[in-house]
């Protein structure tokens, strides 16, 4: 090979070389970027829409659900409300023996949506009694959640309880939309 020839082919080749160079710069590495973020998309975009048909398939329960806790909420009536946790707190000590000493309600309004109502509960009785009656409370439908217990003893023997308690209720103040 002759010398000019030789030389037009090394200026060709470095010339080829580096316009592979500037295009995989410039386009091959872009657009492999660009197809593994559009992949990675494409995976998240499935696994949401996996999720939304499990949870379309699963509307009526979550509905009925969330209907019977609108249900069982308190209403925004503070008093209303207020007599229906007493009237509940008295019929499972009725129910289950247990002696209440004192309740102590308290409103929180929380947010525009919703309204809590604390309870302080002193209620005294054996451990069976009062077992029953945290029972009740805890399976009740009422929308009531216990935040705390304490159990100290009246007696030497541990034969006499108190119970304290302190518990939540929700009220939630939006009517129901259809």
């Amino acid at each position: 090979m002759k010398i000019e020839n030789r030389q037009k082919f090394l200026v060709i080749l470095t010339f080829a070389a580096a316009a592979l160079l500037i295009g995989d710069h410039v386009l091959f590495e872009p657009m492999l970027n660009l197809w593994s973020s559009r992949s990675k998309q494409i995976t998240a975009l499935k696994e949401q829409v996996r999720i939304g048909n499990a949870l379309i398939k699963t509307e009526a329960s979550w509905r009925g659900r969330w209907d019977q806790m609108r249900a069982n909420a308190l209403p925004a009536d503070t008093t209303l409300g207020q007599l229906q946790v007493v009237a509940a707190l008295d019929n499972w000590s009725r129910s289950s023996g247990t002696e209440i000493t004192s309740i102590m309600p308290q409103w929180k309004n929380d947010s525009t949506n919703y309204m809590t109502l604390n309870c302080r509960v002193e209620a005294t009785g054996a451990l069976g009694t009062l077992s029953q009656f945290l029972y009740d409370l805890e399976k009740g439908p009422m929308a009531l959640k216990l935040d705390s217990v304490e159990l100290s003893a009246h007696d030497a023997t541990g034969q006499e309880l108190t119970l304290g308690l302190q518990i939540s209720g929700l009220a939630l103040l939006q009517p129901p939309t259809k």
